[in-house]
């Protein structure tokens, strides 16, 4: 399992042995003027209560494990979103919410808030996006910033963490003014069956994850899951487990010093020539170009 699930592994452990009800709990990793970085682990499942609450900042949310539908202003019928790991939430200052874990215990997310003042001085757009909440599935111009954020967050990489905040507000906000709102509409019980996958590929992405076999498990068709999978999620099976490949081994090489080939291997890619190929048309350099580059 990558390092990134295990603090929510452990919570849910102490969870179950406690016989506590689920609720999120945030660490602040750093701070400054105008900006601040959460670590938020979540213990919440089907069976707790779900209640409303409000963005105390502009926030710009990483998945980074485990899954939950996330329902914007609260209202009885309101489309909601599947949130899954690497996918990334923009949510206005003020902006009611509600999170819920019907297909699944339990999350992992970093939380990058800014004051509306600072994030309009960074990106001048504190308040273009309005009342929107725009999700961005697992995109390639994120994945060098969701992996550093990862890598940080373990303990592993000496992040700058004000610089990648910077970084990420704005490049999410070039990203999200060119798409619409994100909010699904599928029925919940095939909702369940992609986020049961999801959960899977998050646990074994080195495993041999076949599109028929994936199907067979969900329950669906391969078209069907192949169309389903991508309505939900924003990416294709083949994408999301490569980028979910990819993930983990950017953060392992920022922080593991262990070598290239060991971790192309580890996670789930057949020989270093392969994996050297879809790491740089993800991240644009070579994996040890990638390591030298983020090194302090």
């Amino acid at each position: 399992m990558a390092k990134i699930a295990v603090a929510l592994e452990q919570a849910l452990e102490r969870r179950a042995t406690n016989g506590t009800a689920g609720l999120p709990a945030a660490r602040i990793i750093a701070e400054g003027d105008g900006w601040v970085v959460e670590d938020v682990v979540c213990t919440a499942g089907p069976d707790d209560r779900v209640y409303e609450e409000q963005h105390s900042h502009v926030r710009v949310a990483v998945v980074a494990a485990g899954t939950f539908q996330y329902r914007a202003d609260c209202q009885r019928g309101a489309a909601r979103t599947l949130m899954t790991p690497g996918s990334v939430l923009l949510a206005a200052h003020g902006q009611s919410f509600e999170c819920s874990h019907e297909h699944g215990t339990g999350d992992r997310c970093l939380s990058f808030g800014y004051t509306p003042e600072y994030f309009e001085s960074l990106t001048g757009d504190a308040g273009r996006h309005g009342r929107r909440v725009v999700r961005l599935p697992p995109l390639r111009e994120l994945s060098p910033l969701v992996a550093r954020a990862c890598a940080g967050v373990t303990g592993g990489a000496d992040v700058a963490w004000e610089e990648l905040s910077i970084e990420l507000g704005a490049r999410v906000v070039d990203l999200a003014n060119g798409c619409s709102p994100t909010m699904s509409r599928v029925p919940s019980a095939v909702e369940a069956r992609v986020s049961r996958i999801v959960r899977r590929i998050e646990e074994h992405p080195d495993a041999a994850l076949r599109l028929k076999s994936l199907a067979r498990d969900a329950g669906l068709s391969p078209y069907h899951f192949l169309r389903t999978f991508e309505q939900i999620t924003g990416a294709t099976p083949h994408q999301y487990v490569r980028r979910t490949r990819l993930r983990q081994a950017a953060s392992r090489l920022l922080a593991e010093p262990g070598q290239v080939l060991e971790i192309a291997l580890d996670c789930g890619f057949g020989d270093v020539s392969n994996f050297n190929h879809a790491f740089r048309a993800e991240f644009g350099v070579s994996p040890r170009q990638f390591r030298r580059a983020s090194l302090p």
